[in-house]
């Protein structure tokens, strides 16, 4: 009987353990479908992105959501963090750099007057073409960085249920067509304002 008994148990134990692992499996892979699915849907917004922009996000993300746990902390990081990656993307697209004869690149701000060094003093002379200095392009570029990474980031399960956690079944129906719909736009526009700055992460189109 007590032998009986013990190998009953261990059945039982098994069959709990065995039971219990599916959930987690199947968990996880709706997690990892999530981001695949994510990461299909921006893979080509992310080019008109500045290098670097939506890698950080990326790594930021997990601490500023609280992986997954919507807190009121997290969802004050979260749009900070938000805001912080979005201004990055309008104002990189408003510098630009050269390359000097001694073979160093110098970075700067885009003027009307021309290109304005981080730092002053370096006694090399800036070019000044026409180039260098502000257009209504440069403003085409900012706005569409901004709104591409706002497609991005509403296309990640983690910022829309957690900014949007009401409307989840919206957001998932306008994001099935709204990051190719960007997408679209802003490679039309790209090829009619083509880009000629190689500011801070960003690369010439």
């Amino acid at each position: 009987m007590d032998s009986s008994s013990s190998t009953a148990g261990a059945g039982a134990v098994s069959v709990e353990i065995r039971g219990g692992s599916p959930g987690a499996g199947r968990k996880r892979r709706a997690v990892a479908r999530g981001v695949q699915s994510t990461l299909a849907k921006t893979s080509m917004l992310a080019n008109f992105l500045p290098t670097g922009t939506l890698l950080a996000f990326e790594v930021v993300l997990p601490a500023a959501s609280g992986d997954g746990s919507c807190s009121p902390v997290s969802a004050a990081m979260l749009r900070a963090l938000l805001a912080l990656c979005a201004a990055s993307c309008f104002l990189f697209h408003f510098t630009d750099s050269f390359r000097a004869p001694d073979g160093k690149v110098y970075y700067g701000v885009v003027t009307p007057g021309g290109l304005s060094l981080f730092r002053t003093g370096l006694g090399v002379e800036v070019p000044r073409e026409d180039r260098y200095r502000l257009a209504f392009v440069d403003v085409v570029h900012a706005v569409m960085s901004v709104l591409v990474f706002a497609a991005v980031t509403l296309a990640d399960y983690r910022v829309s249920g957690c900014l949007l956690p009401s409307h989840r079944k919206e957001m998932d129906e306008v994001m099935e067509s709204f990051p190719l719909m960007v997408g679209a736009v802003c490679s039309g526009l790209f090829l009619v304002f083509p880009s000629t700055r190689y500011g801070i992460g960003c690369l010439a189109a």
